[in-house]
């Protein structure tokens, strides 16, 4: 039995959406994700969906951030998309921070095991 055979590839035919992408070519962009029936056509039942994207530079490069935008329209979409990155922004560098600060806390030290030590008990173990 491989592991395919215990994929669930199966979409959800009552939450589907078409995509579009709207920009000015200088800022960044706006994902406009429209519910739609099984069928393809507009589902007015549920409201569209916003997310924007931006990207800063980090000294590994260009790190891209995703955040999703208050809006019921293109329109409100655009004019709040400023505020929304902003706050995107600063989420993810906050969760960055505090990576950083849990892989700081993982630091191994010498006398742990992992650390050239054999685990306790004392004895060698083999792969």
């Amino acid at each position: 039995m491989s592991e395919l055979d215990d994929l669930n590839a199966q979409m959800d035919a009552a939450n589907l959406y078409t995509e579009e992408i709207v920009t000015d070519r200088k800022m960044g962009t706006i994902h406009v994700m429209t519910p739609i029936t099984a069928d393809g056509a507009k589902d007015p039942s549920r409201k569209p969906i916003f997310t924007g994207e931006v990207q800063i530079m980090t000294q590994m490069g260009p790190l891209p951030i995703s955040f999703e935008i208050e809006a019921q329209t293109v329109a409100e979409a655009v004019a709040n998309y400023g505020e929304a990155a902003k706050a995107g922004v600063k989420k993810t560098i906050e969760r960055l921070q505090e990576m950083r600060r849990e892989a700081a806390s993982k630091i191994v030290t010498p006398g742990t095991p992992g650390f050239g030590m054999p685990p306790a008990g004392g004895k060698i173990q083999m792969p």
